[in-house]
């Protein structure tokens, strides 16, 4: 067993280890507090409601502790247990071109691993969103949504990789600066493409019709300075009754996205500080920010994979005898998340503050009151716990739980 061989079992047994035992932790602390519904909620939200949210966590961790101990498995079985090995002597004996072998080599072990985790997925949509009242999806738009999802994964993957793999092969010792500029581009247009190509392909949107809430939220944006190529309404409601909002898209082509399950919520009111908060993503330039912070962790990523690439014991270490541009890059996809899992804190960190901001900026151009009060209506609706155990949150959760987020919104409010 070499050095990195240890380092990577051992780092994967404390991160699946951790994610277990967090999991367990948030598990028992919401069903201890599953009769009692937190102060600052108690005149909100129903004790039948609370409990609700606490039998659904509990659900929902169920399977994702089956899901967090598949997970490791399926990697060791990748790695270690020659199955990308088996993959490669498989895809060797077609006497492809280089190039075309590792892709089917990269494609190949995302369709087992996806074909392996369907049954995982299959029950939480059937089963465990269906029992509580949140599944709308029928089978037949599951599966166009599969066989959709594979489809535009191998139209858009497929010429990326051809070029990652090219540019990995011919472009020399700094292949992988090239490679960043190819990946930069490559967001930029699909961040682009995604509001009028992409995600009509999934969902219908329609312009919100003339009325009370069409006209705030017009004024909302005079107000905040802010243009869009218009105000749709997606039909969430085909695959869930859960609700949400967002904007996307960047330059002339962003635009505004409520759910319909959403409009059904909550009143004009509450929909104007839920598109503030929005706006309030926008204004502080969370979005630019965040681009520039995954820019630089790509850059310093790729840089890295640029090295491992020319390193033996890379290979050896996870059980690949056979070198090779796809092989790298596939076992650093593989690998990569086993060391990051521990860095998920300051990621949370960094989102719960953009939250934190985007709510103040709503309190100060809308109702702090209408957003607590469309907060509120969310958290029921989609049965999220008011409870969840703070250490998981941390790890977990790009979001304040609610008792501090509803905190710090009164207390941006005077109250």
């Amino acid at each position: 067993m070499t050095l990195f061989t240890l380092l990577f079992l051992t780092a994967l047994a404390a991160g699946t280890l951790l994610e277990l035992w967090l999991l367990q932790r948030h598990l028992r602390h919401v069903a201890a507090h599953r009769d009692t519904v937190p102060m600052d909620f108690a005149d909100k939200i129903k004790l039948s409601d609370h409990q609700k949210a606490a039998d659904y966590t509990h659900a929902k961790g169920g399977i994702a502790k089956l899901e967090i101990s598949f997970s490791a498995l399926l990697l060791l079985l990748w790695t270690l247990g020659g199955g990308l090995d088996l993959l490669n002597r498989f895809w060797l004996a077609m006497e492809l071109s280089p190039l075309l072998s590792g892709i089917a080599i990269i494609f190949s072990v995302f369709f087992i691993s996806s074909l392996l985790s369907l049954p995982l997925s299959i029950w939480r949509t059937f089963k465990i969103e269906a029992a509580f009242g949140f599944n709308r999806t029928s089978v037949s738009q599951f599966i166009k949504d599969l066989l959709t999802g594979a489809l535009l994964g191998i139209m858009l993957g497929g010429p990326l990789l051809w070029v990652i793999l090219w540019l990995m092969h011919s472009a020399g010792q700094y292949w992988w600066f090239a490679a960043w500029v190819v990946w930069m581009l490559f967001s930029l247009v699909l961040t682009w493409a995604y509001p009028r190509i992409i995600a009509p392909l999934f969902n219908r949107f329609t312009p919100l019709e003339e009325g009370e809430m069409l006209q705030r939220i017009q004024g909302l944006l005079k107000r905040c300075g802010f243009t869009s190529d218009g105000i749709f309404v997606m039909d969430g409601s085909k695959r869930s009754s859960h609700g949400n909002a967002y904007f996307t898209g960047f330059g002339n082509n962003k635009r505004i996205v409520f759910f319909d399950t959403l409009l059904d919520s909550l009143s004009p009111n509450e929909m104007e500080a839920v598109l503030a908060h929005e706006l309030g993503h926008f204004r502080h330039k969370h979005i630019f920010k965040q681009m520039l912070l995954m820019a630089g962790l790509s850059l310093a990523g790729l840089a890295l994979l640029g090295w491992l690439s020319q390193q033996i014991w890379f290979y050896q270490g996870l059980g690949v005898s056979h070198p090779s541009d796809a092989n790298a890059l596939l076992l650093f996809i593989l690998a990569m998340p086993v060391f990051t899992l521990f860095f998920s804190p300051l990621g949370s960190y960094l989102s719960r503050r953009h939250e934190f901001e985007a709510d103040a900026y709503a309190v100060s151009h809308s109702n702090g009151s209408h957003l607590i009060g469309a907060l509120v209506k969310l958290y029921q609706d989609n049965a999220n716990t008011l409870t969840p155990d703070p250490l998981y949150s941390m790890f977990h959760d790009s979001h304040p739980p609610a008792p501090v987020r509803i905190a710090h919104i009164s207390q941006q409010c005077g109250g």
